[in-house]
């Protein structure tokens, strides 16, 4: 399980250090992930309320749509296959995060931010070009897939790159990115049902891969942050000088002491999974 490196230091958490034009710039690059996972939570309503969607992929419940539009929704969309479209994205990020943690603590937070942009970019290219369910649903697995390894690994990223006093806001940045991410599929959705022809659910679908591009090629360029760079490369001279160029000072051996600590400490957990429901009951004299 992946987990951000923290101890308690003297300094109370007063680093030298501010919030530089490096680190937004690369903040902003990795809360793409975010806008991916509120598109693709805001798309699928919408998609799957487009008649055209449901003709091609549901015609049962296409049929069941046409036959009483008295029915109530619940008995309208009463489908174990459309269920499967809808909650597959779920179910295969849910398993995806838990093998996301260990790519992130094994190889970096860079190389999971990636795997998850390509499996977006992957799940969105099927889904736009679909021409059997089987291939939409596959699609959405692997969206799902690339939730689970984003949203394990952005936050994380996000929280380790911001100076301590800015960390809290640019976390948020990630949850604010996810509603901007359901808003633009709302606003798609509401243009792309209005196209002729009936292949507007097509460019819904496949608009997904404009921000899992971003995130994508910005991964390559992403710097691996400190704290990852001490986890697993034990290179004290290479983290201290990510840190340096973060920060925008040359003084951060008190961060970075803070680091090599916090390392040290999150080796000697052997089952963090363990170590997050163990009951440790004191007794004080």
């Amino acid at each position: 399980m992946a987990a951000g490196l923290a101890v308690s230091s003297e300094s109370s958490g007063q680093y030298n250090g501010r919030m530089t034009w490096f680190v937004v710039l690369s903040c902003m690059m990795a809360a793409m992930g975010g806008v991916i996972f509120g598109y693709d939570i805001g798309i699928s309503g919408g998609v799957t309320s487009m008649e055209p969607f449901l003709k091609k992929f549901f015609p049962e419940v296409y049929a069941k749509m046409k036959e009483d539009t008295k029915i109530s929704n619940y008995c309208k969309f009463d489908s174990q296959l459309l269920t499967l479209f809808t909650s597959s994205l779920y179910v295969a990020g849910l398993v995806a995060s838990f093998f996301a943690s260990f790519v992130t603590k094994a190889f970096g937070r860079k190389p999971s931010i990636l795997a998850g942009g390509a499996a977006f970019l992957a799940g969105a290219a099927l889904g736009g070009a679909a021409f059997n369910v089987y291939m939409l649903i596959f699609g959405r697995i692997l969206l799902g897939i690339g939730v689970g390894f984003a949203n394990q690994s952005v936050p994380l990223y996000l929280s380790e790159m911001a100076p301590p006093r800015y960390r809290g806001a640019i976390n948020n940045g990630f949850q604010f990115s996810v509603g901007i991410g359901a808003l633009v599929a709302n606003l798609i959705n509401f243009g792309t049902e209005k196209i002729k022809g009936g292949w507007g659910w097509r460019i819904s679908l496949a608009m997904a891969a404009a921000p899992a591009s971003i995130l994508t090629l910005g991964a390559l360029f992403l710097p691996e942050t400190p704290n990852s760079i001490i986890q697993n490369s034990d290179d004290q001279n290479r983290a201290k000088a990510m840190l340096q160029r973060i920060r925008g000072t040359s003084n951060v051996n008190t961060e970075l002491e803070d680091l090599i600590r916090a390392s040290s400490v999150s080796k000697t957990i052997k089952h963090p999974f363990k170590k997050i429901i163990q009951r440790n009951i004191g007794l004080s004299s």
